[in-house]
């Protein structure tokens, strides 16, 4: 018989112990006055967790390779520990007790005792405190310390406690539209060096309900805020010794813990960010890693999960059971397909969804479709999701991809997922570098990328079209920057993506040219316009409206300093408007924007592709264009598109009589079509106040 290891016991502390700590007459610290406080056995809860009810507190954690969970309880600071209760119910994999006359505010935490075996995927250690992965609040901040990942060696000092929540807060729906214009935004980075927002609420959830701050996103014309991970997150451990902190949030320990530096207030302050506003019309979807934790691989930290139960909530090799499969490129993957980690998920979304939150981007979106066999569009979690009563009508975002085998699995998500569309991102930077060859894919991407979609019965809403996102390049960065620059990520710029379809136009960097300096404005306007033009959904990362930079680093997720916060004082508010002008016409104009792919049928048929002199494009054109133009005729409209990404104006032929021109790249005749530009026309007679108004 092969011997266990197992970690020493503690010392329990009995009732006696409790009355001398004077629990009785505590008050405020989650304890009502009860004799000696104690555990007692009860049905099993409905919810996993600590859920406050009349009769007091029931705990219920998931653990089936535990022998003994035991409960934390801490005084009101969250400092000294006084009592450690062992849950005296198991029904199944479920450890449960009723703590009475405890209620909302008490602090607590979990260690777990069982064997240490990791080469069996078993790595429980009593000596690690323990988060509640269903705790919905924490009273401090996850921070990396060496002894989270020392066995033996006892973390009470370093991880934070769980606090027992009261009635959750009344959320108003969120507002029911499909999304036009999504903003992903960094909570943090937006707001630090806003000028209107009082610096004791900057950084926080509270921020973004600023008056000012709303209207600006308003104004925008955005219909979605996508904001990037609010749930709390620990640093990478390699991150502290550098001097960095992660800024982006991509590590959490627990699912539906807001980390209290965004949300001091817990969770009223997100239900009150998206109560403002879905007042203003707008919806917040929320960016969720459901695919690692910040417990990393096997020389990772013991915080929560791993010490629970290390072999079921995280996959494992099926040949070796001690080693971890790493499909995330964080050391680890969570075992979404397993129905303990499956309804923890789905726990945790309906949890923000009670908050008012009307949809989800889910990082790393094709780990939840994994198995030991591979990726699958039924796998239990998005089958799950796709059957729920709610959860199926939220809007469901999948980054389409991870770093496991077969993990590129853009247009392969089952409806109604919309996906990021990665392809729509290199064919737009391609077609304006100007690689060979790539304005056939520019079309198809224009068109709403029917050969991702189209097969499985999606339409183009399926499509997020994105040209910058918070991974890679800024915008302005983009067309400034031929290589990455991530030295002060301190590992010698060997992170970040080395292939970005990036150009600096002549110059590596910031520059004083003013020919390099107005060539590069043109190209952002005409990136911003093919992705405004663009059947599909645009999505924009906060600040690439107004020319944000982070200094060609396109692995940014480590700079949370003044450097790299958005720079208000710095915005480029022409470009700005420019993009508030984009989305304004989207709104106006439906063609620009519907759910219907292209056929090319119809009298007059819904879509022409033409060369600039007005003559239909044939099948061998298209290898060798730098201009095209995309008639669309629909619901008693007609626009055309005109892109241009030569450095030479073109002469241009408007297809029969009448346009007026919608958007205009600069100041010129109707009769040209700018150099490193994309234009909008409207059939039909001018108009007062239109810009240049003529017709051909």
């Amino acid at each position: 018989m092969r011997l266990v290891q197992r970690r020493p016991r503690h010392p329990r502390i009995c009732a006696a112990d409790l009355a001398r700590a004077d629990l009785a007459g505590r008050h405020g610290r989650g304890l009502s006055q009860v004799p000696t406080p104690a555990l007692v056995a009860c049905p099993l809860p409905a919810r996993l967790g600590a859920v406050a009810g009349e009769a007091g507190v029931t705990f219920a954690v998931f653990s089936r390779h535990g022998e003994r969970i035991d409960l934390c309880l801490f005084d009101e600071a969250g400092e000294a520990e006084i009592a450690r209760l062992p849950l005296p119910c198991r029904s199944g994999d479920i450890h449960h007790a009723l703590l009475p006359g405890a209620g909302p505010g008490l602090r607590y935490a979990l260690r777990a005792e069982g064997p240490w075996q990791p080469q069996r995927g078993h790595r429980f250690d009593a000596s690690k405190l323990l988060v509640d992965p269903y705790a919905t609040r924490i009273d401090r901040p996850f921070r990396w310390d060496p002894r989270l990942a020392h066995q033996g060696v006892d973390t009470a000092d370093v991880v934070p406690r769980g606090i027992v929540g009261g009635a959750q807060p009344v959320a108003a729906g969120a507002p029911d539209r499909a999304p036009a214009f999504i903003y992903e935004l960094a909570v943090k980075s937006f707001t630090m060096r806003h000028p209107v927002v009082p610096e004791r609420i900057r950084g926080t959830l509270a921020a973004l309900c600023e008056p000012a701050v709303l209207d600006y996103i308003q104004g925008l014309g955005v219909s979605h805020v996508e904001l990037m991970p609010v749930a709390a997150w620990m640093d990478e451990r390699h991150l502290p010794p550098l001097g960095l902190a992660n800024a982006w949030g991509y590590n959490p320990v627990n699912f539906v813990a807001l980390d209290p530096r965004l949300a001091p207030g817990g969770e009223a302050d997100l239900a009150r960010l998206c109560a403002t506003y879905a007042q203003a019309g707008i919806g917040i979807i929320l960016d969720i890693v459901l695919n690692h934790t910040a417990e990393s691989d096997e020389f990772g930290a013991t915080i929560s999960l791993r010490g629970l139960d290390n072999a079921v909530y995280y996959r494992h090799a099926a040949d070796d059971p001690g080693k971890l499969i790493n499909d995330t490129g964080c050391g680890h993957t969570l075992a979404l397909d397993r129905a303990p980690v499956v309804r923890m998920a789905m726990d945790a979304l309906r949890h923000w969804r009670r908050l008012g939150v009307a949809g989800f981007r889910f990082d790393l979106g094709t780990v939840m479709g994994r198995s030991d066999t591979g990726y699958s569009q039924d796998a239990p979690l998005l089958a799950a999701i796709g059957q729920d009563p709610d959860l199926s009508q939220a809007l469901l975002i999948a980054e389409p991809w991870d770093i496991g085998p077969g993990g590129y699995r853009l247009g392969e998500f089952p409806a109604p997922f919309a996906e990021w569309n990665g392809r729509y991102r290199d064919d737009i930077r391609r077609f304006w570098r100007g690689d060979a060859g790539m304005a056939g894919a520019l079309a198809t991407r224009l068109a709403g990328s029917a050969d991702l979609f189209a097969a499985r019965h999606r339409g183009p809403l399926a499509s997020i079209n994105f040209v910058a996102a918070h991974d890679g390049f800024t915008l302005a960065d983009l067309v400034s920057h031929a290589g990455k620059h991530n030295d002060a990520n301190g590992e010698g710029n060997r992170d970040g993506e080395s292939e970005n379809h990036s150009w600096n136009n002549g110059a590596e960097g910031p520059t004083d040219d003013p020919a390099i300096t107005e060539v590069r404005h043109r190209d952002l306007r005409a990136l911003l316009a093919t992705l405004f033009l663009s059947r599909g959904v645009p999505m924009l990362t906060a600040g690439d409206e107004f020319g944000r930079t982070q200094h060609g680093n396109n692995n940014a997720y480590c700079q949370d300093n003044e450097a790299f916060w958005l720079d208000w004082a710095g915005a480029d508010s022409d470009l700005a408007t420019f993009v508030a002008r984009l989305a304004a016409l989207r709104a106006e104009h439906p063609l620009l924007s519907a759910a219907t792919f292209l056929s090319g049928t119809g009298e007059p048929p819904d879509a022409r592709w033409l060369k600039p002199d007005g003559t239909p494009i044939a099948d061998e054109d298209w290898g060798q264009l730098e201009a095209l133009c995309l008639e669309l005729n629909g619901d008693g409209d007609s626009l055309l598109i005109a892109v241009n990404r030569s450095h030479e104006a073109m002469p241009l032929t408007l297809p029969g009589q009448s346009w007026r021109r919608l958007l205009p790249p600069t100041d010129t005749s109707q009769a040209s079509l700018p150099e490193r530009s994309a234009a909008l026309w409207q059939r039909g007679e001018a108009r007062p106040g239109d810009p240049d108004p003529g017709s051909t």
